[in-house]
C-alpha cells in the first residue's frame, strides 16, 4: 500500500445553472405531458408510462444503496473515490417514493384485479383477492417505499458523519448494509411481484424476482459508470478516478449484463419448454405481433452490445466507450420495463411523444436532485479506512 499523503482538500462539484435549468424544464414538460394525457385521453398510456418510469428511476436510486451495501460487506477498497456517486443516486429514493404513490389513482387502468367485473367473471383472480386487494396492495407499497427511504437517509447521514469524525462510522455503515441487504431481498421481491407481475394476475414466474433484481443491478451500474465518466471528463474527479477504476466498472458492466442475459434466457426457456397455459401467455403476447421488435431489441441493448464492445481490456478503460455502453444499457433497461408493463395495459405499442416527454421529465428530476446531492458534500469521502487504497488502486 502506498504511503503517499492523502489530499488535504477534497474536490467539489457545482452543476452549472444552465444544466440545472434545463433539467427542471424537462421535469416541467414531463408534468405537463402527464396532466394533458390524463385530461384528454383515457389515461392508459400515461399510467403505463408512469409505472415504467417510477420503477425505472426508483431502481436506479435503489441500486445506489445496493452498490454501497455490497462494497461495504465485501470490504472492497477500489471504489472509495467514487463513493459519493451512488450516495447521490440513493438520495432520489424518497422523491421516487412520492412519485410512485399516485399510481393509486391509476390502479384500475393498470391492474385488472382492482376491477369488480374481472373478479366476478374470473375465479382464478378472485381467489387471490386476500392478497391482491387495493388497501393491502398500497399499504405494502407505502411500507416498502418508507423502508427504503429510511435506509437511504441513515446511510447518507452516517457517511457525512464519517467526514467529520471517523470513530465507529465505518462499522456502522457495515451494520446498516447488512440489515439493508436482508430486508431489501425480501421487500424488493415482493414489490416486483406486486407492481409488475400482478399486471397480469393469472401469470407467474418463480424467477421473476431474480430477473428484476438483475435488471436493477445492471441499470444501476450503468448509471454509476456514466456519472463517474462525466464527472471525470469535467475535471471533478480528474486525477482521482484512474484507468484502473474505469476498468473495474467496465468489468462489472460486462459481468452483470451477462448475468442479466442468463436470467432472461433461463426464464424464457423454462416457460417455453414447460408450455403451461398460465405461463406461456406472457411470452405469446410479447414475442409476437407489434410487440416482437421491442421484445427482441431488449437483449440486444442490455447484453449483446455490452458483451461485444467490452470484450477487450482497452474498451473497458476507454471513457467514451464506457459512456456509450452505459447509455445503451440504460435504454435497454427502460425498454425491458416498458415491454413488461405496456402489453397487458395497451392494445398496441405506444412509444411516442407522451412516453418520451414523461421519461425526459423523470430524467430531468433525477439529474437535478442527484447533481444537487453531489454538490452538497465533498466528492472525496474523508476518513474512510480504504481511501488510501482506492487513491492508489493498481498504481
Amino acid at each position: 500500500m502506498s504511503t503517499e499523503p492523502l489530499p488535504l482538500i477534497s474536490p467539489t462539484f457545482a452543476p452549472s445553472r444552465a444544466a440545472g435549468g434545463a433539467a427542471l424544464a424537462f421535469a416541467a414538460l414531463g408534468a405537463v405531458a402527464v396532466f394533458a394525457g390524463l385530461l384528454w385521453t383515457d389515461g392508459r398510456r400515461v399510467w403505463a408510462a408512469l409505472l415504467v418510469d417510477d420503477f425505472f428511476f426508483l431502481s436506479l436510486a435503489l441500486a445506489g444503496i445496493l452498490f454501497l451495501a455490497l462494497q461495504y460487506l465485501s470490504s472492497a477498497g477500489w471504489w472509495t473515490v467514487i463513493r459519493r456517486v451512488p450516495e447521490a443516486m440513493m438520495g432520489f429514493v424518497p422523491v421516487a417514493a412520492l412519485l410512485t404513490l399516485p399510481l393509486y389513482f391509476g390502479r384500475q387502468a393498470l391492474y385488472p384485479w382492482t376491477r369488480p367485473e374481472v373478479l366476478r367473471h374470473d375465479p382464478t383472480v378472485a381467489a387471490k383477492s386476500a392478497y391482491l386487494n387495493t388497501p393491502f396492495f398500497f399499504a405494502r407499497m407505502a411500507a416498502f417505499l418508507a423502508l427504503w427511504s429510511l435506509f437511504a437517509l441513515l446511510l447518507r447521514r452516517t457517511s457525512l458523519a464519517q467526514d467529520r469524525a471517523a470513530a465507529g462510522q465505518h462499522r456502522r455503515m457495515v451494520r446498516l448494509s447488512a440489515v439493508f441487504i436482508v430486508t431489501f431481498a425480501v421487500s424488493f421481491s415482493l414489490a416486483s411481484f406486486d407492481w409488475l407481475m400482478s399486471l397480469d394476475p393469472r401469470w407467474f414466474s418463480t424467477m421473476f424476482a431474480v430477473y428484476t433484481f438483475a435488471g436493477l443491478l445492471l441499470g444501476g451500474l450503468a448509471a454509476i459508470t456514466l456519472t463517474v465518466v462525466v464527472l471525470r471528463r469535467r475535471g471533478a474527479l480528474a486525477g482521482l478516478v484512474q484507468e484502473s477504476h474505469l476498468h473495474d466498472l467496465g468489468k462489472l458492466l460486462f459481468a452483470f449484463s451477462t448475468f442479466w442475459a442468463y436470467i432472461w434466457v433461463c426464464q424464457y426457456l423454462l416457460i417455453w419448454y414447460s408450455n403451461i397455459p398460465e405461463e406461456v401467455t406472457h411470452y405469446v403476447l410479447r414475442a409476437r405481433g407489434s410487440w416482437a421488435p421491442l421484445f427482441y431489441l431488449v437483449p440486444v441493448l442490455s447484453w449483446g452490445v455490452p458483451f461485444l464492445v467490452l470484450m477487450s481490456r482497452s474498451a473497458k478503460r476507454n471513457p467514451r466507450v464506457l459512456q456509450a455502453v452505459a447509455l445503451t444499457i440504460l435504454v435497454g433497461r427502460w425498454l425491458d420495463l416498458y415491454v413488461l408493463v405496456a402489453p397487458p395495459v395497451l392494445a398496441r405499442v405506444g412509444v411516442g411523444l407522451p412516453e418520451l416527454l414523461i421519461t425526459a421529465g423523470y430524467a430531468g428530476l433525477f439529474f437535478f436532485l442527484t447533481a444537487r446531492s453531489l454538490s452538497r458534500a465533498p466528492l472525496l469521502a474523508r476518513n474512510d479506512p480504504y481511501l488510501r487504497e482506492s487513491l492508489h488502486h493498481h498504481s
